[in-house]
């Protein structure tokens, strides 16, 4: 007869248990991905794909059945991506309109998901539990007005009802209702026809483009052949998704439907037929100049000096801007208190990050030992030469000197994206990771400027108002109060500028974001400084968003902009520009980045991005030397 305890024998623990899933979960990801080297983690933060990793919600510690489904199937739908997805074709074809492009991603993620459901009954129903579950977190499944249903999630499902022949979920359904008959009148017969056209990837696309041309979208699509420096750009890529693919919900900051969006410029764009920039841009890069590096006199070789007259890019008023001191947007005592607030929320983190700065200044301090130059004319008298006067009394006498490293002249500035997508984890981690890494740095006797970028206000502000008092001319350009904040300068000691860094915390500082300026902004600073070495580090979480600018001009206006500085920069600049995107693929648009798929793995990203560039300096005057 069985004992009391019989029942339990051989049962699993709890943690066994959540082990073995993940195990699992991660086995069958791979195999669909067809990847053995795809990386699959697990943490309590939202999903997220990038390049070649994904990011799984851990499993609660008593999970339900549906909280297990629900996890197969974002893992089902990230893999799915990873084996079917070509992102150098998808961003080829990609339409310039946010919202054309919206539902251009979002069919092409039904589409990827619906060949693994139309192959597998499981993934089909993995997938159809995580819709249920988005949806339904979302609130969508109440949802009664057109203006709350999103039509490209609309557009998506009744996509995936062509391909699987599978309803939409219950949560979904309402929103479906709401679009279906415009959807169905504008563009039936080009759904019926994308069935046709599932496994391939290229003819698939240009139909949706024609769906979206019948929905009366096609002044958001731009050209359709992009040129073949788009394509080289996407080619170094990884392939995969570029930015946080959270099947699962939608990202608070509205970049996804900004972040892949394509830059339709070209080279012959960008020196051929453009407009002329607004005299006001000129007037706000020497005015920033001048009023943020006093006593330091402007390089005359600026090599961005001409850069307006390059651009395709309008700035409607300058007047509302500001470039601010973190001390001058809050008191003292607010500053303090803010600064406490970040000091405990990262008490954690703080040991991790200190750890990785104690490492590279190792590594720093390491490349300052003493070296030497040999078979000089002059300087100390070298005895291990002697024996060539002993065999040779010809020879002449050979000196050495000693020789310091020269990475101590060298000015690092740390730009932080201050957008509202950065809200909570990722500002905090940024704000603690610059912080130390500006105190390791300084040990090191290499300066630090630490800088923000946001707006003074959602939906336009000033700038916006005057343009409607204007009487709304048309093709403003950027259309809103521009916040640039020094939260650091280079000269500034890291005691003194510690507790600025806490203003990142303050309830309303984190806006809009605009990338372009902010890194032209940046390189001025950097430019003016007396250093010979000047490395320009960008952190952000995603492409650059301004609702009132992207309403009123080209949807892809201010990644163009942005394009176009970059590429100026790493062409004709003397500064070194590095960018870690988090949860972002920034490589599409940096030739030095890195992504990392959550805020957590920032210090480490950082600290090896400096570490390899110092590493860099020292080998090529290591080769330097030894070639003269």
């Amino acid at each position: 007869m069985a004992g009391p305890g019989d029942n339990t024998r051989g049962k699993p623990k709890p943690n066994a248990d959540s082990d073995l899933f993940k195990r699992s979960v991660s086995a069958c990801m791979r195999a669909i991905a067809g990847d053995r080297e795809f990386e699959i983690t697990f943490a309590k933060d939202r999903p997220a794909f990038a390049g070649n990793t994904a990011r799984l919600p851990e499993p609660p510690r008593k999970p339900t059945a549906t909280d297990l489904s629900v996890t197969r199937g974002l893992g089902d739908s990230m893999a799915l991506r990873r084996a079917c997805h070509d992102m150098r074709l998808h961003t080829r074809l990609a339409p310039e309109g946010r919202q054309a492009r919206a539902i251009y991603d979002a069919v092409e993620q039904a589409r990827v998901e619906a060949i693994g459901a139309r192959a597998m009954r499981g993934v089909s129903d993995n997938i159809a539990e995580m819709l249920e579950d988005k949806y339904a977190k979302a609130n969508l499944a109440e949802v009664t007005d057109r203006a709350d249903a999103p039509l490209e999630e609309a557009v998506a499902l009744m996509v995936r009802e062509r391909l699987t022949g599978r309803a939409a979920p219950r949560s979904g359904a309402k929103m479906v209702d709401l679009w279906r008959g415009f959807v169905e009148d504008k563009a039936g017969p080009d759904l019926d026809g994308l069935l046709d056209k599932l496994d391939d990837q290229d003819a698939f696309a240009r139909l949706v483009r024609d769906m979206l041309v019948s929905m009366e979208m096609a002044d958001e699509l731009g050209d359709d052949d992009q040129s073949e420096e788009d394509d080289q750009d996407s080619d170094e890529q990884p392939e995969g998704e570029d930015r946080n693919e959270e099947t699962g919900e939608t990202d608070s900051g509205s970049d996804d439907s900004q972040a892949e969006e394509q830059d339709a410029s070209s080279d012959e764009e960008q020196s051929g037929e453009t407009e002329a920039v607004d005299s006001d841009t000129d007037e706000m890069a020497d005015e920033d100049l001048d009023a943020e590096t006093p006593g330091e006199a402007r390089r005359p070789n600026d090599p961005l000096g001409d850069l307006p007259r390059q651009l395709d890019y309008k700035v409607f008023s300058t007047a509302f801007d500001e470039t601010v001191g973190a001390e001058e947007l809050c008191d003292q005592e607010e500053l303090d208190r803010l600064r406490a607030f970040l000091d405990k929320q990262l008490a954690n983190l703080a040991g991790v990050v200190g750890r990785l700065a104690n490492r590279l200044q190792r590594r720093l301090m390491a490349q300052q030992n003493r070296a030497w130059d040999f078979d000089l004319e002059e300087g100390y008298l070298d005895p291990a030469r002697l024996v060539r006067i002993i065999l040779d009394p010809m020879q002449p006498l050979s000196y050495k000197q000693e020789r310091d490293t020269n990475f101590r002249d060298t000015v690092v500035t740390l730009l932080l994206d201050n957008s509202g997508s950065m809200r909570g984890r990722p500002i905090t981690v940024a704000a603690t990771c610059a912080d130390i890494l500006a105190r390791t740095l300084e040990r090191c006797g290499v300066s630090v400027e630490i800088l923000g970028f946001t707006t003074r206000a959602w939906k336009g502000g000033q700038s916006r108002e005057k343009w409607l008092k204007d009487g709304k001319p048309a093709s403003p350009g950027r259309l809103n109060d521009l916040r640039h904040i020094i939260y650091k300068s280079a000269d500034a000691p890291w005691r003194r500028a510690r507790r600025n860094l806490g203003l990142m915390m303050r309830e309303g500082l984190l806006k809009e974001n605009i990338d372009g300026e902010a890194l032209l902004w940046a390189h001025q600073r950097l430019i003016a400084r007396p250093e010979q070495r000047r490395i320009l580090m960008m952190i952000s979480d995603g492409a650059p968003v301004d609702d009132s600018t992207l309403s009123v001009n080209p949807g892809n206006y201010l990644e163009r902009h942005l394009r176009a500085v970059i590429d100026l920069i790493e062409t004709r600049s003397p500064v070194e520009l590095i960018a870690i995107g988090i949860g972002h693929d920034v490589t599409r648009y940096y030739r030095r980045a890195v992504t990392i798929v959550d805020a957590e793995e920032l210090a480490g990203a950082m600290t090896e991005q400096l570490a390899a560039l110092f590493g860099e300096e020292q080998a090529r005057d290591q080769r330097m030397r030894r070639a003269s």
